[in-house]
């Protein structure tokens, strides 16, 4: 018995950007992140597009779009201020594989101050 190849199943690796051969598949990965964690922030916040749009600096057509997915033109900063003005920090952390970061290698995007919506 001969097995078809379209009917066995695969596992992936940690970064389905990269099992689909995406170019720069790390940053498709990083940006699928942020841009889960704005969508959890309007859920949990029970905001609308409209209000989120306002307080990112978006349409809401662009709210739509982002969280149906399409963010390849937005770069990974403009996301991480998206969620800033959201409320919320952002840090990068610098460090060596194993080791702890030192407070110096901890960059922090800080939350700004927003409107009430």
């Amino acid at each position: 018995m001969t097995q078809d190849i379209e009917n066995t199943i695969m596992r992936g690796s940690e970064n389905i950007f990269a099992d689909l051969g995406y170019v720069d598949a790390e940053t498709h990965l990083l940006k699928a992140g942020l841009v889960s964690r704005i969508q959890d922030v309007i859920h949990a916040q029970k905001m609308t597009q409209t209000v989120a749009a306002k307080r990112m600096g978006l349409s809401q057509p662009d709210v739509s779009r982002l969280l149906k997915g399409h963010f390849r033109d937005i770069s990974v900063e403009r996301l991480m201020r998206m969620l800033t003005k959201l409320g919320y920090e952002v840090d990068i952390v610098i460090r060596e594989h194993g080791k702890k970061p030192s407070r110096r290698n901890i960059i922090r995007l800080g939350a700004l101050a927003h409107a009430s919506a």
